[in-house]
């Protein structure tokens, strides 16, 4: 039989007559990228209600905790490590609300996507694979953290708060803290049947993070031993990262701050290969 020409389907490969196999031709666009933009098609239906969220939680951060309470602060005190606690505040809380949604994005939608709306079934009944569909999430993750992260750091601008040309890394930081979270927790999130593991996890990890990693205060003013768990958490790591860069205070410990972050990341997405494998391939 002859065998069929280019204008097969694309993606697909087909047995014909006495064994004639048609080679299916390339995407021009990354598996995982198709994956990606699924995700992306979900948002357009809430990007409205989502980038006026992103504005207004800094911008009442920012003036409640920055602006009035900074004031007595900066009265009382002459601000936090010599610059007021406004400018002190804001990176903290950028790299916090990263590692917020970063964690919100890889547990309710990678279990939902598994065990509720099946979405990563139906994308691996084409011709994505189970790294492609985890790939294709983390990637729609950066992205809409990099859209948070603009909108942070222009309000941030706007508050007076951004001393440095080198603030302009910071928003590939915010990202960077907030994929170190995504990784692990996407990966753990896959092996979930009950959300309550969900709960626990902010209960006893984030929350505690959010809190005692230097967000609102100096880690040097907590007892020793608690200072020495601060400097191994990865939202410590973020918030120096963030905060060094704004404040224009870069030193080659930064370095060490992000390589942290970007293994976290590393880790995450290896363990995540793992888990999404055992959970999806049948």
């Amino acid at each position: 039989m002859t065998a069929v020409s280019d204008a097969a389907t694309p993606g697909s490969a087909a047995l014909f007559g006495h064994g004639d196999v048609v080679t299916p031709r390339r995407f021009a666009t990354p598996m995982w990228l198709r994956a990606a933009r699924y995700w992306g098609y979900q948002y357009k239906r809430t990007w409205r209600s989502s980038v006026v969220t992103s504005f207004l939680i800094p911008v009442l951060y920012l003036a409640a905790m920055g602006v009035a309470l900074g004031s007595l602060i900066d009265k009382h005190s002459h601000g936090v490590d010599g610059v007021s606690y406004v400018a002190f505040l804001a990176p903290g809380l950028l790299a916090g609300t990263c590692m917020q949604i970063g964690t919100n994005d890889a547990t309710y939608p990678v279990m939902g996507a598994i065990k509720w709306v099946r979405t990563y079934f139906a994308q691996l009944a084409g011709p994505l694979s189970v790294y492609d569909v985890l790939l294709g999430h983390l990637a729609w993750i950066a992205a809409r953290l990099a859209i948070v992260s603009t909108i942070y750091l222009s309000v941030m601008a706007m508050f007076g708060v951004v001393y440095s040309p080198w603030a302009v890394l910071a928003l590939p930081a915010a990202v960077l803290t907030g994929m170190a979270f995504a990784g692990p927790v996407s990966a753990f999130a896959a092996t979930q049947d009950k959300d309550s593991s969900f709960s626990t996890l902010y209960r006893f990890a984030i929350i505690p993070m959010f809190l005692f990693s230097g967000t609102f205060f100096p880690v040097s003013q907590l007892p020793t031993w608690l200072e020495v768990v601060a400097y191994c958490l990865p939202l410590y790591h973020g918030v120096a990262l963030c905060r060094d860069l704004t404040l224009g205070q870069v030193s080659w410990a930064d370095l060490g701050h992000a390589a942290y972050l970007a293994a976290l990341l590393g880790v995450g997405y290896a363990a995540g290969r793992r888990t999404f494998a055992k959970r999806l391939v049948v």
